[in-house]
């Protein structure tokens, strides 16, 4: 029997975007099966809640929570689905390691943009946006139970902010590899545009000079080593994007550290 569940989260900020079909593809690839996995799709209650995002995240929530016994695969079209995945491991507290070219680390008080997309690692210690963790009854994380490795791109109050923090941040995978990581239930996030792009196509928000692929395979495996990870999430391509097969080609192989 196998230790996963796939969870596919074909929404992008809370919507249904018809040309976006990354989960799909692969679903369709049958990794689910490599994985000896049961491949679940959430059933978000938009009739219900008139925050789409929070919608989804309940969704996947309760996804989670109804195989417990299962180390849940979510593959997401965005990073804010990693408050969902957090809120269904709720009862594992678990460690954060976030792998991504950018912080995550804004709020609505310093994103030059206003794109949620690059608040939710902020939002789940507590900066920004508790509208998302209060209606998904979710206790922020401490800021010392997260890491995040990479970051190379971080706009310029969310870098000092981060600075500030008590996050843990590697700037390369070496130094995140030389270190030891949280003794405890491990969450997971990799945000597929941490690979450099030359090997990663198809992103909405290239940032050149990432981690090859096979380095970031290899951290990925380091990470799973100890055996300790109750949650992984795959934060997805963009199929509108030059390049989408090749991105789904590299994700796969990817995905297949965790085997």
């Amino acid at each position: 029997m196998s230790q996963y569940v796939c969870i596919g989260v074909p929404y992008y900020l809370g919507e249904i975007l018809p040309e976006r079909g990354e989960v799909e593809a692969l679903r369709r690839s049958g990794i689910a099966d490599e994985l000896q996995a049961e491949w679940v799709e959430i059933e978000p209650d938009f009739a219900d809640d008139d925050d789409r995002v929070l919608a989804v995240n309940r969704a996947l929530a309760a996804a989670i929570k109804s195989q417990a016994d299962k180390i849940p695969v979510v593959f997401a079209n965005d990073c804010t689905s990693g408050l969902g995945l957090v809120k269904g491991l709720e009862a594992k507290a678990p460690a954060i390691l976030w792998y991504d070219s950018h912080g995550d680390f804004n709020t609505p008080e310093t994103t030059p943009s206003g794109f949620l997309g690059g608040m939710p690692l902020a939002a789940l210690v507590g900066r920004g946006n508790q509208h998302l963790l209060r209606g998904l009854e979710l206790a922020p994380i401490r800021e010392a139970d997260v890491i995040i490795a990479d970051a190379r791109n971080l706009d310029p109050e969310e870098g000092l902010m981060l600075r500030e923090s008590d996050v843990t941040h590697y700037e390369s995978l070496a130094d995140l590899h030389a270190a030891p990581l949280p003794d405890k239930p491990l969450y997971i996030h990799f945000d597929t545009d941490v690979v450099d792009c030359a090997e990663m196509p198809a992103m909405s928000y290239p940032e050149p000079g990432g981690p090859s692929l096979d380095e970031s395979i290899e951290s990925l495996r380091r990470a799973l080593a100890p055996g300790n990870a109750v949650g992984v999430l795959f934060s997805l391509w963009n199929e509108t994007l030059d390049g989408s097969a090749e991105a789904l080609a590299a994700t796969l192989r990817l995905i297949r550290a965790l085997i």
